[in-house]
């Protein structure tokens, strides 16, 4: 159901025009550092899950940022870490394999943290990048005052040899326009490789997949996030009701006490995860939706080879 992706050029249909530019960005820190945040606020859509869980993002997520003389293909990353599971693995598999294959990469340092082990064990990791320009990324500016920022910003600068330094904002906006010209700046010259006004090439059982995974990590216990994993069965319009679309999903949890978690007393917290969800589902496909939610053990799936293929995530 789902794939892992890096990055694949469609073939444009129509000639570049002058002076344009396209190609791949890829935003890599360490876990929690506002990536997929930031990506959203760049494309100025959701196209990527959010949560203040470290290792929210599982997958390469693309979104298109459009602009008159250039289109912006951004890939959004899992956080680079040390893996402890088969699946922590795979996932910097494919963050390191994206790396080699983008236009640009963009490191994100958040303002408000010291400069940490993470931070420094991803620098070198990209010193290995050398015919890719970095540009390193000051996130969360409007949480910290001005004088923080510029602060953080001479201790990244000292982490590396960046093309260039950018703080920003993604909740205020601060300097993401900034931010846009600096990245399509590295791009090289070629026609947009996505129609115009495509805002991701994400396929809509994956997102919706996507969706109900951030409502069930809303408000759950620190351990429990990494353990929940969704596969959409079924999706389609009702026959005979175009105006409503039928979901079955499962969520994938380790232990049953995990599952008793996601359920909630007396089914609860599953009946809210599920409220939340057909919203943003229903936001989406711009239908009524009708969502069915079943909880289900899979043993120890971030470690078992079998149980990854089947959740999507392939070797």
């Amino acid at each position: 159901m789902r794939e892992n992706r890096g990055v694949t050029r469609p073939l444009p249909d129509h000639p570049p025009e002058k002076g344009f530019r396209s190609g791949f960005a890829c935003l890599v820190g360490r876990p929690n550092v506002g990536k997929s945040t930031l990506t959203n606020a760049l494309v100025g859509a959701k196209v990527a899950i959010t949560s203040d869980r470290p290792q929210t993002t599982r997958r390469v997520i693309r979104g298109i940022v459009h602009r008159p003389d250039a289109q912006l293909v951004l890939l959004d990353t899992p956080g680079l870490h040390k893996p402890r599971t088969l699946l922590g693995e795979r996932l910097d598999s494919l963050v390191r394999a994206t790396l080699t294959e983008v236009d640009v990469i963009g490191f994100c340092v958040p303002a408000g943290d010291p400069v940490g082990p993470g931070d420094r064990f991803l620098a070198r990791e990209l010193e290995h990048v050398r015919k890719t320009p970095i540009v390193a990324i000051v996130t969360k500016c409007d949480q910290v005052p001005p004088a923080q920022v510029v602060e953080q910003l001479a201790a990244v600068s000292e982490l590396g040899d960046w093309a260039d330094i950018v703080p920003v904002s993604a909740v205020t906006g601060f300097q993401l326009d900034v931010l846009t010209d600096v990245l399509s700046g590295y791009l090289p010259a070629g026609p947009p490789l996505y129609p115009d006004g495509e805002l991701t090439d994400e396929p809509e059982q994956i997102m919706v997949a996507e969706l109900i995974r951030e409502a069930a990590l809303e408000g759950v216990r620190d351990e429990l996030p990494h353990s929940i994993a969704v596969l959409v069965e079924e999706m389609g319009p009702r026959p005979g009701r175009e105006d409503l679309t039928d979901v079955y999903a499962e969520l994938y949890v380790e232990r049953p006490s995990q599952k008793a978690i996601v359920i909630g007393a007396g089914g609860a917290r599953l009946k809210d995860v599920g409220s939340r969800a057909r919203r943003q589902i229903e936001a989406l496909l711009g239908t009524k939706v009708y969502l069915d939610l079943r909880v289900k053990i899979a043993k120890d799936w971030q470690r078992n080879p079998k149980q990854l293929r089947r959740l999507g995530f392939y070797d």
